[in-house]
């Protein structure tokens, strides 16, 4: 990959050393002009203090390295403190991971059962495990209370559908269930 780039084209590294192969870097840069701009090294020593040289900041042409922690200020760990401390609170406060980067795009739910219920412990814990039962994932959920807490409503959506069986054992097996509806999830 070295070798397509470019006379005099600019390379960084700040991930991890083991993704770059450092003597053919070296022989770039002396070669080839490659102008390098690193923040992680090979055999660099894993303790907070110790003297150390890279080898390729030897290579000759433009080559500067810092440490993998240089751009770390008392400033900016405060910061990442304060912004973790937010996001646990945000979760705590209402589930939903603020910033999370592994959310599926879209899901596979094709199906929707909505179970509108009284407020009672076991309505959730009997329509799952009628779901379970009938072995069909559920793929994303949400249980909103209503006003003066006393009755809800579950959205629950799935990867395959409930047969009529199943859906009568959701509606009769509990005496909080008050309805439900399923129906295919609009495309």
């Amino acid at each position: 990959m070295l070798n397509r780039l470019a006379p005099g084209s600019c390379v960084i590294n700040t991930t991890r050393a083991e993704v770059m192969d450092y003597k053919a870097l070296a022989v770039a840069v002396a070669e080839r002009g490659l102008r390098v701009g690193l923040d992680v090294f090979p055999d660099e020593p894993s303790g907070g203090e110790a003297e150390f040289q890279a080898a390729i900041l030897k290579a000759g042409g433009v080559v500067y390295g810092t440490h993998h922690i240089g751009a770390s200020t008392g400033q900016d760990r405060n910061a990442i403190a304060q912004e973790t401390v937010r996001i646990v609170k945000e979760y705590m406060r209402n589930g939903h991971v603020a910033n999370c980067v592994n959310l599926c795009e879209r899901s596979r739910a094709r199906y929707v059962v909505v179970v509108r219920h009284r407020n009672r412990p076991g309505v959730l814990a009997h329509t799952l495990n009628e779901i379970s039962h009938a072995g069909v994932n559920v793929e994303e959920m949400a249980n909103v209370i209503c006003a003066g807490a006393e009755s809800a409503c579950a959205q629950i959506k799935l990867a395959g559908p409930l047969s009529d069986d199943v859906l009568a054992r959701i509606r009769n097996g509990n005496p909080h269930v008050v309805g439900v509806t399923f129906s295919t999830v609009p495309a």
